[in-house]
């Protein structure tokens, strides 16, 4: 709530009287409004919400700023719903949809709320992103502890210990230690036959 002064909004919407009236309702809640149609292809910087108008005359568009990880929050703007109009704000990424014709009411809520879901699904990406290179971390190590006892004939225990000894000595990760092994091995076995 308190950083809605010092968003940044785009608001991809026909300069008509709904378009006016949003741009309007977010300036007065204090946001920093740029008003768009049709959408750019690309994003002005520093963007931090869309609102986005679903139109059957830009529903087929792929718009290249929504594809990556540091998209903005993205509000859909919907005049009527049919299944069409809801598998295009499926596709959008939307985190909320305003009705139109646009009210005053609904849309502060609507901007909180698509703000806190868009900051959960990057806090989630971001553990999400952290687990799988643990789990990747993980099969290295195993896989490098795999290779060192088959290759030098000593236990397991004895193999992670080396793999920890080298990466203290070098001041890397143990998981960066046991990728080199790895690597190694499969550079190492390219000619050999199996």
């Amino acid at each position: 709530m308190k950083d809605l002064r010092t968003l940044r909004v785009a608001v991809f919407h026909p300069d008509d009287a709904d378009g006016r009236q949003l741009t309007q309702q977010l300036q007065r809640i204090g946001c920093q409004v740029q008003a768009f149609w049709p959408p750019l292809p690309a994003l002005p910087v520093g963007i931090d919400v869309i609102f986005l108008a679903v139109r059957p005359e830009s529903m087929d568009t792929e718009f290249e700023w929504l594809k990556g990880e540091d998209v903005p929050t993205v509000i859909a703007v919907v005049t009527y719903e049919n299944p069409t109009i809801v598998e295009t704000v499926l596709h959008i990424g939307a985190q909320a949809v305003l009705p139109s014709p646009i009210r005053s009411f609904g849309l502060l809520s609507a901007l909180v709320v698509a703000r806190c879901v868009h900051r959960d699904m990057k806090r989630q990406a971001r553990r999400l992103r952290k687990l799988e290179a643990k789990v990747l971390g993980v099969r290295q190590i195993a896989e490098a502890k795999s290779i060192l006892v088959r290759t030098r004939q000593i236990t397991e225990d004895a193999a992670y210990d080396l793999i920890r000894d080298q990466a203290m000595s070098k001041r890397v990760t143990t998981e960066e230690i046991a990728a080199a092994i790895v690597n190694a091995n499969e550079i190492m076995s390219i000619g050999r036959v199996t």
